[in-house]
């Protein structure tokens, strides 16, 4: 089967949201939203070291959209479409079947479609997304807001995904596998949070790079984390390695005004908030454990470890 049998067969679908030119030309075209500014983004997941070689294709499709959905969201933006690179070793037609499926049933719960890309023959199994969303112009939530005197929130439950690539085949495998881009939260903080990241390479490394281009600091309430019943039955410094230092999440980890914290609360959310910390002037992130200063060595995903 040639590249361009793959390409009709299992990812030219009809397009869900607004595009001028989809699938099967050079490039894709798109005409902007009026007062709207693009967010574009991209992610490469390659086998064996983003994810199990015997993870179900369909899972894999699933978050390939995912993990770039869940960076436009941190900016505060809408999800618009993607764009798809692919590098397989052999054409497996049931591999690619359930992979597709798996892309198209994220893209189709967020609105999103896929309007072009490239598929190869390589050793590795590859793939690069790269996802655009639309924004209000000047209204993006970036690392770099962070105030003095912000609260430090997290949604969703953190660890999971780590947890469960160390126990495949436990139910949280599903939070490995199957993450959860949090658009509607992301586009509920425009306006509101001063600063926003969503935990890809562990909660204390993505709370780090918010810290650095803010140039503040910040102290994190460990016995505030939201963690799964799973990971309560482990030891406190167990729940924080994984937590902290596991990454995988697919949260969002942002910094709001008290004031900003209190209007988002009384909003319809889908997913729950947790505020774990604040927002100092010491440019040093610490760890309190019910008050008591603690010493944590925590190291986040590394790309060339």
């Amino acid at each position: 089967m040639a590249e361009f049998s793959i390409i009709d067969t299992y990812f030219n679908q009809r397009t869900s949201t607004s595009v001028d030119l989809g699938v099967g030309d050079d490039s894709a075209l798109l005409t902007p939203p009026p007062q709207q500014q693009l967010v574009i983004c991209a992610d490469t997941l390659v086998a064996g070291r983003h994810f199990p070689l015997e993870t179900h294709p369909h899972a894999i499709g699933w978050k390939s959209v995912a993990v770039n959905l869940s960076d436009i969201a941190a900016m505060g933006a809408k999800p618009h479409s993607i764009l798809l690179a692919l590098s397989l070793p052999q054409i497996d037609h049931d591999w690619l079947k359930g992979f597709s499926q798996g892309l198209y049933d994220c893209c189709d719960q967020f609105g999103v479609s896929l309007i072009g890309g490239d598929t190869t023959q390589a050793p590795h199994l590859t793939l690069s997304v790269t996802a655009l969303g639309w924004v209000d112009i000047g209204k993006a939530v970036q690392r770099s807001g962070a105030q003095v005197g912000d609260l430090i929130c997290v949604s969703g439950t953190v660890g999971d995904a780590a947890f469960a690539l160390k126990h495949l085949g436990h139910p949280l495998q599903q939070r490995l596998d199957y993450p959860t881009p949090r658009c509607a939260l992301g586009q509920a903080l425009k306006g509101l949070a001063n600063s926003m990241i969503d935990v890809s390479d562990g909660l204390s490394q993505d709370l780090g790079h918010i810290l650095k281009a803010s140039q503040k600091g910040a102290i994190l309430n460990l016995e505030n984390l939201p963690v799964s019943p799973a990971l309560q039955d482990l030891s406190h410094e167990q729940q924080w390695q994984y937590a902290l230092a596991g990454g995988d999440d697919y949260e969002l980890c942002f910094t709001i005004s008290p004031q900003n914290y209190e209007k988002l609360l009384q909003q319809p959310l889908d997913v729950n908030i947790t505020m774990i910390g604040t927002i100092t002037d010491s440019q040093i992130l610490s760890f309190q454990h019910h008050k008591q200063n603690i010493m944590l060595n925590l190291n986040g995903y590394q790309h060339f470890a």
